[in-house]
């Protein structure tokens, strides 16, 4: 039985925790950010395009007007690697990286989001060639530069590392470099909290991917999500079932082959995915602003709840 203190230090929690996700995201700027980041202007966001490179300075001044720190050079992480499908090499990718230090752990919280998409292609029926990727993933990136602001004015327990990736349309190129060129010993990173796709779904459903494997962090995300809108739905991580695993679909996949625990935030695919049509004006923007809210208050009861050695 739970003592009434414990009840009363427990109902003040959750309640101070939703209070301030419910009150940190600018709205607005939300919208502007994911609106600009798949406008027809980055033409797709490709990596080496010149509208990769655009997304890539403008996430960086994001950081930089926050005066965050970073371990690289002007924010930038620069990375090589070869494209197989294109027998390609890709040189001076680019992942843009900000840290915010933490009260009282050395643990690390690493969250991520790939800005890159598939850049120019094939036309569609309306002569549209342009994919834009707003859902794909300018909605992670939009959302990862708000808990930026977010926690820059809230300092978090643990420190936190902020990683727009590059190349993830290109197999995960971006985590991969992240984390063969990490700041710290890899077994300091407490986990990876991975978007990528948050910004529409019919069902009004949000998944939280990767619980099987790390079982410790359901429950603090079951307390959470409590009562929540979008539902906050687990799954898409069950080996060998049959069933549509997420574990390597995204840049999640690199830190779970390094055995860091990774929470991925996503929704189900849907008609527009990689496809000229994933634009601004198809996002559900209600489901968009709620998804970033409850992610952030997610984050909020793992940085709280989680060691902090």
């Amino acid at each position: 039985m739970v003592s009434p203190t414990k009840a009363v230090l427990s109902f003040l929690f959750v309640f101070i925790i939703g209070f301030s996700s419910g009150q940190s995201i600018d709205e607005q700027k939300l919208l502007q950010t994911i609106e600009y980041l798949s406008s027809d202007k980055l033409e797709g966001r490709k990596t080496l395009s010149e509208g990769n490179k655009e997304a890539q300075e403008f996430i960086r001044e994001e950081f930089r007007s926050l005066n965050l720190s970073t371990h690289y050079a002007k924010y930038f992480q620069k990375f090589s690697f070869e494209n197989r499908r294109e027998r390609q090499k890709y040189e001076d990718a680019t992942n843009v990286v900000a840290f915010i230090p933490g009260k009282d752990s050395r643990k690390i919280i690493v969250i991520t989001a790939h800005y890159d998409h598939v850049g120019i292609g094939r036309k569609n029926s309306s002569g549209d060639s342009i994919y834009n990727g707003a859902d794909d993933n300018a909605s992670g990136t939009a959302a990862l530069l708000a808990f930026a602001t977010y926690f820059k004015k809230n300092q978090p327990e643990h420190p936190i590392i902020f990683a727009a990736l590059d190349g993830e349309e290109m197999g995960l190129q971006g985590a991969k470099a992240l984390l063969n060129d990490f700041p710290f010993p890899l077994e300091d990173i407490l986990v990876n909290i991975n978007m990528d796709m948050i910004s529409r779904n019919e069902n009004g459903e949000l998944y939280a991917s990767g619980t099987y494997h790390n079982p410790n962090l359901k429950p603090i995300l079951e307390n959470a999500s409590k009562g929540s809108n979008p539902v906050l739905k687990f799954g898409h991580d069950e080996p060998n079932t049959g069933r549509d695993d997420w574990t390597q679909s995204s840049d999640h996949g690199p830190f779970f082959d390094q055995k860091i625990p990774h929470i991925y935030f996503g929704v189900e695919d849907h008609k527009d995915y990689h496809k000229p049509s994933d634009e601004f004006k198809n996002i559900d923007q209600a489901f968009y602003v709620n998804a970033t809210n409850l992610i952030l208050k997610c984050i909020l009861a793992l940085d709280a709840e989680l060691p902090k050695e």
